[in-house]
């Protein structure tokens, strides 16, 4: 369901601008997970993990939900900041769902240095 992209190279403004909200957001919650998507036409929605006794979603899921409530027909990019090296398939089917395949979700460690890009497909 996944596939690696080598991250080495200039790194986009616009991706660079949703990894440093997802990083913020994390930061600001003290929480694992971070995320932030950029939908089509340019808005930025960023999420933290939410880990509730009757409610938990990662911050990709959340941040992909927002964008849908807030009218997103479709998605650019993605980015999680997490400790963790890899996400799971459920948050990359939530990309796939809004975005459609080979939407990047750029995966960056706390201090934002991007580690990889998978490509929902």
């Amino acid at each position: 369901m996944t596939e690696a992209v080598d991250p080495t190279g200039p790194l986009d403004p616009e991706d660079k601008k949703i990894i440093t909200l997802a990083r913020g957001a994390r930061a600001r919650n003290g929480v694992a997970e971070g995320a932030a998507v950029r939908d089509t036409t340019g808005r930025t929605y960023a999420a933290t993990t939410v880990a509730l006794d009757s409610l938990r979603l990662s911050a990709l899921r959340l941040a992909v939900a927002m964008a849908v409530a807030g009218g997103a027909e479709g998605l650019e990019a993605a980015a999680v900041v997490t400790e963790a090296g890899t996400l799971p398939d459920d948050d990359l089917a939530a990309v796939l769902d809004l975005g459609g395949a080979g939407v990047p979700v750029l995966l960056a460690g706390p201090d934002g240095v991007l580690r990889a890009t998978i490509a929902a497909s």
